[in-house]
């Protein structure tokens, strides 16, 4: 458990209404996770994230029915994207991802229970899912 508190940005006035979006949202992830899901998501403007592809089905699934402190493997999430056969897809997804956080994609692990590989690093992915562990079971009580 950290000892240091959590600070937004100094200049937020001077930010833009989606960066104030953003902001809010990874502030309540990392300090108050509660508030997650009564936050609108950041607007998503990426390219990646507007063209019809199997990447763009896969990170909305994702977004969608992984919740927070939860895990799927990268085969589950091919089932859950409607092709059973695209693990290896669901990876290239994930590295693809361009908000990682935002859209979980260090809640997709292997079908072993190791973390995999993740954009920010092992230790990082390991970190985030520690962090939502923890958050989770002390919302639990």
């Amino acid at each position: 458990e950290s000892s240091t508190t959590c600070e937004v940005c100094q200049g937020a006035e001077e930010m833009t209404e989606p960066l104030k979006q953003c902001t809010a949202w990874l502030h309540a992830y990392f300090c108050e996770p509660a508030r997650i899901a009564n936050l609108p998501l950041p607007a998503f403007h990426h390219p990646l994230l507007q063209q019809d592809s199997f990447t763009r089905h896969v990170l909305w699934t994702l977004l969608r029915d992984v919740k927070f402190g939860e895990a799927v493997s990268y085969k589950q999430l091919a089932d859950l994207a409607g092709n059973s056969r695209a693990a290896r897809a669901v990876g290239g997804a994930m590295r693809s991802n361009p908000i990682p956080i935002i859209i979980p994609c260090h809640r997709v692990i292997r079908s072993s229970g190791q973390t995999g590989n993740y954009g920010g690093g092992n230790i990082m992915k390991e970190w985030l899912l520690s962090h939502e562990k923890l958050q989770k079971e002390k919302l639990a009580y």
